[in-house]
């Protein structure tokens, strides 16, 4: 009860800017739109709209990162946490406060682009219901980075952090071209990040091949479970400071 009036607060603030939720809601479905037109030209068909639209769909909850973090690094710059430390809510019941709302943004980013997808020749099956599911526990993964980044950062620093975040992010996720293209070091790096496993399990979804998604999504789940801890421990830090 105490985490549902939190993120009903947090839910509040975050439609109060309403510019940037719309920019991380339709930036995704315009790149989906323009790569879609430059598949048509193309020799290859790393761009066909099967394969696009679950990397896509990851990189824009690349978007649900600037939010958290913007959310949770503004309420400690302006002492609203420090006033609200008063009250008999734990480390979690604040994370999961900020996470609920999140969750909703996350269902109706993924929700949009599936409905420009289908749009643009998306087919429908049942993988959709299970490319949803997954995608919402991917989305977990950059909810819990943005909490850690809001944590460690004030809110005007967090907005230069997701600006190498969301590069960082893109290039090693596979998700304009796969990382073996270049190979080395690069491939080694984007092995070792989560996102390229993120966008990997999204598309074995999407081609109904479950198995290979298997692995993929452990190692998301992981990450996940990791940030989540860290960021957990240090706002019980923050806390007692």
């Amino acid at each position: 009860m105490r985490a549902n009036v939190f993120a009903a607060r947090n839910h509040k603030e975050i439609v109060r800017d309403p510019v940037t939720l719309l920019f991380g809601l339709g930036l995704p479905i315009l790149l989906m739109g323009l790569f879609s037109v430059m598949q048509k030209n193309m020799p290859f068909a790393f761009y066909q709209i099967s394969n696009l639209t679950p990397g896509v769909i990851v990189f824009s909850c690349s978007f649900l990162t600037l939010f958290s973090g913007m959310l949770l690094g503004k309420d400690r710059s302006s002492s609203f946490l420090m006033r609200i430390f008063a009250s008999p809510m734990s480390a979690g019941d604040y994370i999961l406060g900020y996470v609920l709302p999140l969750l909703s943004i996350a269902f109706l980013q993924i929700i949009l682009c599936l409905l420009a997808a289908m749009f643009l020749g998306l087919s429908l099956d049942s993988s959709i219901l299970w490319m949803v599911g997954v995608l919402m526990i991917i989305s977990l993964l950059y909810i819990g980075l943005g909490l850690l980044f809001g944590t460690i950062f004030k809110d005007k620093q967090v907005g230069g952090i997701f600006a190498i975040f969301v590069n960082v992010s893109t290039w090693f996720s596979g998700t304009w071209f796969e990382p073996d293209m270049i190979g080395g070091t690069f491939q080694a790096i984007a092995q070792f990040l989560p996102f390229v496993h993120a966008v990997s399990a999204a598309r074995a979804i999407q081609s109904t091949s479950y198995t290979d998604a298997f692995i993929p999504l452990v190692i998301v789940i992981g990450y996940t479970i990791v940030i989540f801890a860290i960021a957990i421990l240090l706002f019980k830090r923050k806390m007692r400071g």
